[in-house]
């Protein structure tokens, strides 16, 4: 089995959106992280999968909730969030940032250049994750540029 660092420094070569995944806690406030591991999964049914560290503060709230939203960052103001809800408690999370509930109740973010509204239909065991599978039952996206992580750093795509 390969370690940890050099895993690390091997998937670091493969470059990755970033988005903020949210849902809500128990008390209706919302909560969310900084995540890179996104994917679709289907077309029929529309599944998108996003592992969650088990370690988060946001892990025990999505589960409990059964859905959550992707929020997928922007260049520019997309680092800046990006950087906010990797670290920090929820209340500083979104300080400052604007959202609206979408139709699951879970928190898509203004800023976003694309968001996913997902019920939970699967939780899988991913070793420190869990891999959630949500059926994405609202979504919309504009135009922009997304924010990509590579090699520990962000960046952007261009043409």
């Amino acid at each position: 089995m390969i370690d940890e660092s050099e895993f690390r420094r091997v998937i670091g070569h493969f470059a990755t959106g970033v988005c903020v995944v949210t849902s809500c806690r128990d008390d209706g406030e919302a909560c969310g992280l900084t995540v890179s591991a996104v994917s679709s999964v289907s077309l029929d049914p529309t599944l998108v999968l996003a592992c969650v560290d088990l370690k988060s503060d946001t892990h025990a709230w999505l589960k409990a909730a059964g859905y959550f939203a992707v929020n997928v960052l922007e260049e520019g103001r997309g680092e800046t969030l990006a950087r906010r809800f990797a670290s920090g408690g929820a209340e500083e999370k979104f300080r400052g940032t604007a959202w609206r509930a979408e139709r699951t109740g879970a928190p898509v973010l203004d800023d976003a250049l694309a968001w996913m509204d997902c019920r939970v239909t699967a939780e899988l065991p991913g070793g420190d994750h869990t891999i959630f599978i949500g059926e994405v039952l609202a979504a919309d996206a504009r135009e922009g540029t997304p924010l990509l992580y590579y090699r520990g750093g962000y960046g952007r795509f261009e043409s």
